[in-house]
């Protein structure tokens, strides 16, 4: 008797599996002084808003962090669960910050594919998506499009 292959857990999508329309969302994670602290210092942001916890950002309450922090989060979320093993190259990416997140906040992300473009190159696609980032109060704080290279189910 032939053995069923044992899946992957955790293995992203291949391009084949997904197609425009289909949407997904993420976790929920709260961002800590931690993971502000180990971001600004890994990337060099090292600008007032961000490392003195007194500064008076006017219109900003709380304690700011980088879009670029929220962003990584969510692509962290992304890799982990839908692209791990499968997404070959980030080709692109427009971003728009609609409001500020700061520590405390918590933040999860919709993602709908919008495009599913297979290239000359067998085996692989371009796959276009929407994210759209909202903190706990359900805002969006965020939306970016993304345009990555994803592997196919070899033969």
């Amino acid at each position: 008797m032939a053995q069923e292959p044992i899946q992957t857990l955790g293995q992203g999508f291949y391009w084949q599996d997904i197609h425009p329309g289909m949407k997904f969302k993420t976790f929920r994670r709260s961002i800590t002084e931690t993971d502000l602290v180990n971001f600004i210092s890994v990337t060099g942001m090292l600008e007032a808003i961000f490392i003195d916890a007194g500064f008076d950002a006017g219109a900003i309450t709380g304690r700011p962090v980088p879009a670029a922090l929220t962003y990584t989060l969510i692509e962290g979320f992304i890799l982990q669960s839908m692209i791990q093993g499968t997404g070959l190259a980030m080709l692109e990416l427009q971003q728009s910050i609609h409001a500020p997140v700061k520590v405390g906040d918590a933040i999860e992300a919709t993602v709908e594919i919008t495009a599913v473009t297979p290239t000359s190159k067998s085996g692989r696609a371009v796959v276009d998506s929407m994210i759209e980032v909202f903190n706990q109060r359900q805002e969006k704080v965020m939306t970016y499009t993304a345009k990555r290279l994803l592997a196919g189910r070899t033969a």
